[in-house]
């Protein structure tokens, strides 16, 4: 066994990202983090780890992060790619949960604004795997923990690009079946509302448990899903929604 266990972290700078990142140290993990601001700078410090100034759709940035990573802490156990958002639409901001009564965009979004979306939602998972990849094989194994949204399941109008996510569900279960001989799993998280969301009532009546999840319950499940709890669960997506979605799969 290692002396220490290491999570190389995106998308860490606030939200989701940055309470997976506090979780993570709380439970032994030595932090590499980066996002687009100096937060995730900050946070390192706080939480003993190292940080790094970066956007994950660079390649520089990312082979930067993991080079710094490896020099410090000469192993990565786990890689956290926090989603973020993609292109946005402008009236989905207004529009939290179900409403029958929207007539957002849809054909309407320009191609640059897809394009950018899979740039967010999938090709930084598959940069940063076919970096990190080789590392975990001769080490003898890894885990990558993708947090993206309960909407890859139930897609929803006022989130149209979240559609692109269903495309790394896809590529989890097809990184997850060539690379489990190899001691390594890949898995989705997908968080439903969280506690930064102001939810209008009817949107709050629409999740079972009644209330957002916080940051601490969704940085402690993408920690089991990173741990020697979770070695048989790989290629799967995982939902932390309270209940919201009424999917059976």
């Amino acid at each position: 066994m290692p002396d220490i266990k290491v999570a190389l972290m995106t998308g860490t700078g606030q939200g989701i990202g940055r309470g997976c990142a506090i979780e993570m140290a709380k439970a032994g993990y030595k932090v590499s983090l980066m996002s687009p601001s100096n937060r995730s700078v900050e946070l390192a410090e706080e939480l003993g780890g190292i940080g790094r100034r970066g956007s994950v759709l660079d390649v520089d940035d990312l082979q930067a992060m993991i080079d710094d990573t490896m020099s410090k802490y000469g192993r990565i156990d786990v890689i956290v790619s926090n989603m973020g958002h993609g292109g946005t639409v402008p009236e989905a901001i207004k529009t939290v949960g179900f409403d029958p009564d929207f007539d957002g965009p849809l054909l309407e979004l320009s191609d640059a604004l897809w394009h950018e979306s899979l740039d967010m939602y999938v090709l930084n998972v598959v940069k940063i795997a076919r970096i990190v990849t080789p590392i975990l094989i001769e080490q003898g194994g890894g885990a990558f923990v993708n947090i993206s949204s309960m909407n890859t399941i139930e897609p929803r109008a006022p989130y149209p690009m979240s559609m692109l996510r269903g495309a790394l569900h896809s590529f989890s279960k097809l990184y997850g079946d060539r690379y489990a001989r190899h001691n390594i799993r890949m898995n989705n998280l997908l968080p439903g509302f969280c506690e930064n969301v102001n939810l209008s009532e009817f949107a709050r009546r629409s999740i079972p448990a009644q209330r957002p999840a916080t940051f601490e319950e969704i940085g402690q499940a993408c920690v089991f899903l990173a741990s020697d709890g979770a070695r048989y669960i790989n290629g799967q997506s995982i939902l932390s929604d309270g209940g919201m979605n009424r999917a059976v799969r």
